[in-house]
């Protein structure tokens, strides 16, 4: 790049800076979203999310640069391959956790402090529940999911052991996910971002230490990931318990509630089943990456991480759509409701945009950042992914609205048939992959997901929306 470009690169920071720290200033971050300006309240209490995504996936950006300089590609590989696996499992529990507290945004947005109280006791109970259960299952059938997805042999056994060390942090996985929600669910955004940075530098300090102190190499990663994600997920325990305004509980069987309980199982798991069956759309896509060899598992692996660095904002608009959603409509505020959609899709607009322009002339040294090369397959695969998924952000930056708004007014069965369109969407082009040997199709294939899965939620939204007087 010319010099000018870099300047123009460092201007642009410092105005973001500015703009960033007037915002986490702003007394509206963690005000009622039921009032105010809904583009400039669903912007801030947006931001946050934002950047905790930012933040998250710079850690994964980081991640990727040290596996490649330190442990080299066959362990870049094995991330690659079990990217899938936390996509179905880790997405499972995000997604039910953000679901668990849609019943108590809208309590919070009605402002019914006993009905908050149950929610928080039932809600903390199913996750105990989920934690229980799906820790041993997942750490017993870990090799057994590589083997189905044809994870080439020369990285199998590393990526056995990534797998499996990764999925005994679940429990610490869905302890941040859930402290996460009920802090947003009450209009908090900003703490567990700042909690969230915290943990990134502290995953990232571990990781080193692990790799050139301790020897463990990949597996360093997911041990510094797993103690991250619990220490994260205490900060914002303590952070809730200790300030003064939010709703407490207690140990008391007197908050257990059966049709809560149930309701809010209802509400939760359906958003968590619609992640996996996404996931599922990319695991075929996975087995057709895999099919076609290391380097193309190598380059779809970076590129991705690279590709979720801008797409991972878009999914945090959406989760603060979900909040504003869910709380105007417990509100029974019908005009806040339709006017969040209008916002929320600009917002996804003007970030598309901006998106696509910053991988148009950065792509090049971005990837040879990651990879260490600026030439080679391996480098012209991640060139080509990058390249065509740029295209179609705006579709789903969209996506993620519609998406989010059925699950803020609580049609998560919904969600759940969208992430059906996903699935078949990721199958078609893992199939034509597979058939034609093609990385081209591999390429196109969440771009035709998200295609399918927003075809389906613009014309749900609008089914739902006939049928509820708040929303027609």
């Amino acid at each position: 790049m010319t010099l000018n470009a870099y300047k123009l690169i460092y201007l642009y920071c410092i105005l973001i800076k500015k703009i960033w720290r007037k915002i986490m200033t702003s007394k509206e971050l963690n005000a009622d979203l039921t009032q105010g300006k809904p583009f400039i309240k669903i912007l801030i209490f947006s931001m946050p999310l934002i950047g905790g995504s930012i933040f998250q996936q710079l850690y994964n950006f980081i991640d990727t640069i040290i596996v490649s300089r330190f442990l080299g590609i066959d362990a870049l590989a094995a991330i690659g391959a079990y990217y899938p696996l936390s996509f179905l499992v880790l997405g499972f529990i995000q997604g039910s956790c953000i679901g668990f507290s849609i019943p108590l945004s809208q309590d919070f947005g009605a402002k019914n402090h006993d009905a908050i109280k149950k929610d928080l006791f039932n809600g903390s109970l199913i996750c105990l529940v989920l934690t229980l259960t799906i820790t041993p299952l997942m750490i017993m059938v870990a090799g057994y999911l590589l083997e189905i997805l044809n994870t080439p042999q020369e990285i199998m056994s590393i990526a056995t052991n990534f797998t499996m060390i990764s999925f005994c942090g679940i429990p610490s996985n869905i302890l941040y996910n859930y402290s996460s929600s009920i802090l947003r669910a009450q209009g908090d955004s900003k703490h567990p971002f700042f909690f969230l940075i915290l943990s990134l530098a502290i995953n990232i300090i571990l990781a080193l230490i692990f790799i050139l102190f301790f020897n463990l190499g990949l597996n360093s990663i997911a041990i510094a990931t797993v103690i991250s994600e619990f220490f994260a997920g205490i900060l914002n325990i303590v952070y809730y318990i200790k300030h003064p305004s939010f709703v407490k509980i207690s140990l008391s069987r007197n908050f257990f509630n059966f049709q809560i309980f149930t309701h809010i199982c209802i509400i939760g798991f359906p958003m968590g089943v619609e992640y996996s069956i996404s996931a599922l759309g990319a695991i075929v896509m996975q087995n057709a990456i895999n099919s076609l060899g290391i380097y193309a598992v190598a380059a779809q692996s970076a590129g991705d991480k690279i590709r979720q660095l801008f797409t991972l904002p878009m999914e945090s608009v959406g989760a603060a759509v979900a909040t504003y959603m869910a709380q105007n409509y417990g509100s029974k505020q019908s005009a806040r409701l339709k006017n969040g959609i209008k916002a929320s899709l600009t917002i996804q607009i003007i970030w598309s945009l901006f998106s696509f322009i910053l991988i148009l002339f950065l792509k090049k040294p971005i990837i040879n950042l990651v990879l260490g090369v600026s030439k080679g397959p391996v480098f012209s695969m991640t060139h080509q992914y990058l390249t065509i998924v740029s295209y179609f952000f705006i579709i789903h930056g969209s996506l993620m609205i519609f998406r989010n708004t059925l699950q803020g007014l609580g049609h998560s069965m919904y969600a759940v048939i969208s992430g059906v369109g996903e699935l078949i969407g990721r199958s078609i082009g893992g199939y034509l992959a597979i058939t034609s040997l093609s990385y081209t199709m591999i390429c196109y294939s969440n771009q035709l997901a998200w295609i399918v899965s927003l075809s389906y939620c613009v014309i749900a939204l609008s089914f739902v929306s006939k049928k509820d007087t708040l929303l027609y």
